[in-house]
């Protein structure tokens, strides 16, 4: 069973700068594929960025203001989030999948000040 424990969320004022740690235990982290995702109050929750082996994708919203990463040796992935808006507040959420396996962490608030 894969668990997924997500940090480094807060309170930021727009212009500023968080970093987000998904930590990976239970299984072998190369074999799964990470992404972020966020939910905001009274929306569903959508996409952020994802990342394979290499590769990674990003909303169109947050592309050249975030970046995604992976670092095997701590089984951990970061989401590096700049330039802060505050349409940015949201609950974040790391997933894990491979295959039909699709795991979720527990979320982290991030809520940026105007």
């Amino acid at each position: 069973q894969v668990q997924l424990v997500e940090s480094g969320g807060g309170l930021v004022q727009a212009g500023g700068s968080l970093r987000l740690s998904c930590a990976f235990s239970g299984r072998t982290f190369s074999s799964y594929a990470m992404a972020w995702f966020r939910q905001a109050p009274g929306k569903e929750r959508e996409f952020v960025a994802s990342i394979g082996t290499s590769t990674t994708y990003y909303a169109e919203s947050v592309t050249g203001r975030f970046t995604i990463s992976r670092e095997r040796a701590k089984n951990t992935v970061y989401l590096q989030m700049n330039s802060l808006k505050p349409e940015d507040t949201a609950v974040y959420y790391c997933n894990a999948k491979n295959g039909g396996n699709n795991y979720w962490g527990q979320g982290t608030q991030v809520t940026v000040s105007s």
